[in-house]
């Protein structure tokens, strides 16, 4: 049996205690604002979220952050002379009236973020970063977070991006949505985390035949189901493809990691000598020539990493036959990825304290 969330079953408490907190308050409130009952009431305040704060890209960390974001939303739309009112001055002249229903609308709020905590408190990816395309030009697959087949191609569903219940990008993440396969009204989906490990190990590893690539998938494998939650490890992104679905696209990176709450890329790529700048026929060749050749491999790798850097903002770090010597080292670079931290945000307490004088 799953271990219940500490911190979900604080949040589902403290809403329970706020909503028997909220009905106490409620007769006081109806009798001085003068609301028909408690659907009304609620309504007029919740339904005014989307008016205040931008939704669908707010990062929003903490009730009161969200509260003072509420308000200063609020407080825009007021109108700005006192000889014209309109529905939002009324509403908030309703609300000064009644200490009870200032009290009321606060504990509102907080609930109304706890409640979508989960959606609400994390980066979200645009739509265009909500899509990533994956492996060999005959074998490739879509990895979505609202996958939606329209007019036959695999699309996101936009209004359904911030929604998403599990971390973006992680082991969740690709359980709860499948692979997707392009041009085709079919998902590969995964019962299970060890369904998925051997999809990736064994399928789209493999076709790349990288020793080293493999190795790095049988350590990531043991990582995740030694994992405490697996289910929330950032996916090792295995072939990501820089021209998406173009099956003419140049490149191809090794490993990338998305971290599942920051949204920042990492990309891994090996660069074995033997198969990156190998000089063949250097007999018949003049020094001239093999420096040229040389130089022109540079230039083709030094090529791809600033194409991921531009095209998606991605970092690549480059292990040569030295540091490939040592594979636990370059798992060890990976494994510190695999375990990202929540960030914070400043909060605008002031808005909320002055908000009613």
């Amino acid at each position: 049996m799953a271990k219940r969330d500490p911190a979900k079953t604080a949040r589902n408490k403290r809403i329970k205690d706020m909503k028997e907190q909220l009905r106490k308050l409620l007769p006081t409130v109806l009798k001085e604002t003068g609301f028909a009952d408690e659907a009304s009431l609620n309504a007029k305040i919740g339904g005014k979220a989307d008016d205040f704060i931008d939704l669908k890209n707010e990062i929003i960390h903490s009730p009161t952050d969200y509260a003072a974001k509420y308000l200063e939303g609020f407080a825009r739309r007021r109108s700005k002379t006192k000889f014209y009112k309109n529905a939002y001055d009324e509403l908030y002249d309703t609300l000064k009236a009644s200490k009870a229903a200032q009290q009321y609308f606060m504990l509102f709020l907080e609930r109304s973020y706890l409640k979508h905590f989960e959606e609400l408190s994390k980066h979200r990816p645009s739509v265009e970063e909500a899509a990533i395309w994956i492996g060999q030009n005959a074998a490739d697959y879509g990895l979505l977070v609202s996958p939606r087949f329209a007019k036959g191609e695999w699309e996101n569903d936009k209004s359904e991006i911030r929604h998403f219940k599990p971390r973006y990008w992680s082991i969740g993440h690709v359980l709860e949505t499948g692979l997707v396969i392009p041009g085709a009204n079919k998902i590969m989906s995964f019962a299970t985390i060890e369904a998925y490990l051997d999809f990736f190990e064994h399928v789209i590893v493999r076709h790349s035949k990288s020793k080293y690539q493999m190795d790095i998938a049988a350590r990531y494998r043991k990582f995740v189901l030694d994992a405490p939650d697996p289910l929330a490890v950032p996916l090792l992104i295995p072939e990501l493809r820089h021209g998406g679905r173009d099956a003419k696209h140049k490149y191809r990176l090794d490993y990338c990691i998305i971290d599942s709450i920051t949204l920042e890329r990492i990309g891994f790529e090996f660069s074995p000598s033997s198969s990156h700048t190998a000089i063949t026929g250097t007999k018949s060749k003049t020094q001239k020539e093999i420096n040229e050749e040389v130089a022109a491999n540079f230039e083709k790798e030094m090529a791809k990493h600033k194409a991921y850097f531009k095209k998606f903002g991605i970092i690549v770090l480059i292990y040569t036959d030295k540091d490939l010597a040592d594979m636990k080292a370059v798992f060890d670079d990976i494994k510190r990825l695999l375990t990202p931290a929540q960030t914070q945000q400043q909060l605008n307490l002031h808005v909320i304290d002055n908000f009613f004088d």
